[in-house]
């Protein structure tokens, strides 16, 4: 099998990088990988895709990996795009979609970037990783690391969501539970490198998460006919899976794989307890500034520092979109909202993005015929604290009120 990789290049300076060995950061600043696209479309006719299996792995060419019987899966299959004929009216849309990441492995988008990175991982040689995570990541990596036969070590927020943290040493990672913010659990990453040798799994300090991402980028386009939607609203901590769309795009467009010129507005979301890519957009910065006091149940966003914080905002520019944070205080509503209308388990970094969707229909900025994607990053299932409620109880089930359970009270 043919790899297309030519080599790795720094997403802020265009330093070139050799792709043949583990990189981490040029600069203290992401890379990018690089391919010969050229050659990778004369490889691949796009006619052929559809003879593939339908998983993330279909897009070989542009993708990192140099033998397929080195690729560590469990099984990464195409995601469903759920048309929302209830969810899109409430909002006056008719052509509102879900894209559903939360089908694959690890019920989490993040099965994407950890597959791949945990395969360039093993192409390396490497034995031992370590991470930073909110959640889905730690879990990721560690299923990945399991299937790898790779030492794993995971660094979480003492109040990371119980699922995250259980399904961590449930794959064998050795875990930890950090009093702070995924900011103190890097630290931690780092200092360790050097006395526990392990490579850090950090977002965007290695550049193959990106790649796996990208993925779904790939994936909306080839599931769209080629016609990318005009707005995609993405729940935004670290970026990887806005940026790695982004790249993927522009890579399809190079290729002449696009039905047309037009690339989505991408909509970066946050909440308003944690909110640094908003603010840095706001003030028409290209770096943003640490969020002090983060604080979001959507734990996948909580993320007050990003080392790729410029690549996002240079995404969301470019594509004429924008960068918006909702109210903490409604993200339970929106979940809910998200699921009663179309029966989707939606996760609370998705619920923002309906927060967002809320508004900007109300603006105007979203138009009613426009095609939009919103991406359920994660199952709602893996917050069982944000899922919480009181329900109603039957007192005695000889004397039950009918009325009462219509109405959906206690009896």
């Amino acid at each position: 099998m043919n790899c297309f990789v030519t080599h790795l290049e720094s997403a802020l300076d265009a330093t070139r990088l050799p792709a043949d060995r583990p990189q981490t950061l040029h600069k203290d600043r992401p890379l990018w990988v690089r391919y010969d696209l050229e050659s990778a479309g004369q490889a691949l006719a796009r006619s052929e895709l559809a003879r593939r299996p339908a998983s993330m792995w279909r897009y070989r060419e542009l993708l990192p990996y140099a033998q397929s019987d080195a690729v560590v899966s469990l099984g990464e299959t195409m995601t469903p795009l759920v048309a929302c004929p209830r969810l899109g009216p409430h909002f006056g849309l008719s052509d509102l979609w879900v894209k559903d990441e939360s089908r694959l492995p690890t019920g989490s988008f993040k099965s994407r970037g950890l597959a791949m990175a945990v395969t360039m991982a093993r192409q390396f040689g490497i034995q031992r990783v370590a991470i930073p995570t909110a959640g889905n990541a730690g879990g990721a990596m560690a299923a990945y690391a399991a299937r790898a036969g790779i030492e794993a070590f995971v660094f979480m927020p003492d109040d990371t969501p119980t699922i995250n943290q259980y399904e961590c040493q449930l794959a064998g990672a050795k875990t930890f539970l950090v009093p702070g913010l995924i900011t103190d659990c890097g630290k931690i990453v780092r200092q360790g490198q050097q006395r526990m040798g392990w490579f850090d799994m950090s977002t965007l300090k290695e550049p193959y998460r990106i790649e796996g991402k990208k993925t779904m980028g790939l994936e909306l386009a080839e599931q769209f006919d080629w016609h990318l939607p005009d707005v995609i609203l993405y729940p935004t901590g670290g970026g990887t899976g806005l940026i790695g769309m982004w790249k993927a795009f522009a890579e399809l467009e190079q290729m002449g794989w696009l039905a047309d010129a037009k690339r989505p507005r991408m909509v970066a979301v946050q909440s308003d307890g944690c909110a640094p890519i908003v603010r840095a957009f706001e003030r028409g910065e290209r770096f943003a500034e640490p969020f002090l006091g983060a604080a979001t149940v959507a734990s996948g966003i909580r993320v007050p520092a990003a080392v790729g914080d410029f690549m996002i905002l240079d995404a969301v520019r470019a594509s004429g979109g924008r960068a918006l944070a909702v109210s903490e205080s409604r993200i339970r509503e929106w979940m809910e909202l998200g699921a009663r209308s179309e029966g989707l388990a939606i996760c609370p970094e998705t619920a923002a993005c309906i927060g967002a969707l809320e508004q900007l229909t109300r603006e105007g900025w979203i138009k009613p015929a426009e095609r939009v994607v919103i991406f359920n990053t994660g199952a709602a299932q893996k917050y069982p604290e944000a899922m919480a409620c009181e329900l109603p109880r039957i007192a005695d089930p000889a004397k039950i009120d009918w009325d009462r359970i219509a109405a959906g009270v206690s009896t």
